[in-house]
């Protein structure tokens, strides 16, 4: 998780007030995500264009990749992420500028998970959210050099569950998501390794959330 300063002023307290907030009201059906906007803001949920800001959320249970209905919440590791386990993830983009915020609740108390925006839905397996989201990508797959493996060049979300095993993350970039290639958030085993040649990695993909970043760009052409 990366720290976001006093510099980032309202843009950051807006966006940390919806993430930690909006996981209260889950409705009980499972993945079934909520998308909702910024009171006070203008601008329709996932519309984007470089005047213009975009905020919304999206909300849901973890649920077997085996149900019934295939969750867009998927825990792959029921005792790590505990099936009806929460998430909320928020964005709000401005100008070149991203925050992405996720809490999460129901999980093991008092451990530590790496999490990470990666480039592809949820899947059956854990492997087909694919890869990490990079804003410069690295051309050497799977990436684990700290020259493009680091939370200035992907989101990183870590956080450490409380005794209630809630827990949450924010994370500011300078850029934004290319439409249509940031498309989920995955949880991991452990915290994010740094250093070369394991940079990026966290273990084990325990879960995964289906996430619409940036969505409206690509249908608007933009």
């Amino acid at each position: 998780m990366r720290t976001v300063g006093p510099a980032a002023g309202t843009f950051a307290t807006a966006l940390a007030m919806a993430a930690v907030t909006a996981v209260t009201a889950v409705p009980a059906v499972a993945a079934v995500p909520t998308v909702g906007t910024v009171p006070g803001n203008a601008a329709p949920a996932a519309v984007r264009s470089d005047d213009r800001s975009l905020w919304f959320f999206v909300r849901g249970r973890f649920a077997p990749p085996g149900a019934f209905v295939r969750p867009d919440a998927v825990t792959y590791n029921r005792e790590l992420v505990p099936a009806g386990a929460r998430i909320t993830v928020s964005e709000f983009a401005a100008g070149r500028s991203t925050l992405v915020g996720m809490k999460v609740a129901g999980l093991r108390p008092g451990h530590t998970y790496g999490a990470h925006v990666h480039t592809k839905p949820c899947g059956a397996q854990p492997a087909d959210s694919g890869p990490h989201y990079q804003d410069r990508k690295d051309p050497h797959q799977p990436s684990t050099d700290p020259a493009y493996a680091n939370a200035a060049n992907e989101v990183w979300l870590d956080f450490t569950t409380d005794g209630a095993g809630t827990g949450a993350a924010l994370s500011r970039q300078h850029w934004r998501f290319r439409p249509g290639e940031a498309r989920s958030v995955v949880i991991h085993e452990h915290r994010t390794a740094t250093g070369p040649g394991e940079a990026g990695t966290a273990g084990d993909r325990f879960a995964c959330f289906t996430v619409p970043f940036e969505q409206r760009r690509e249908a608007d052409g933009r």
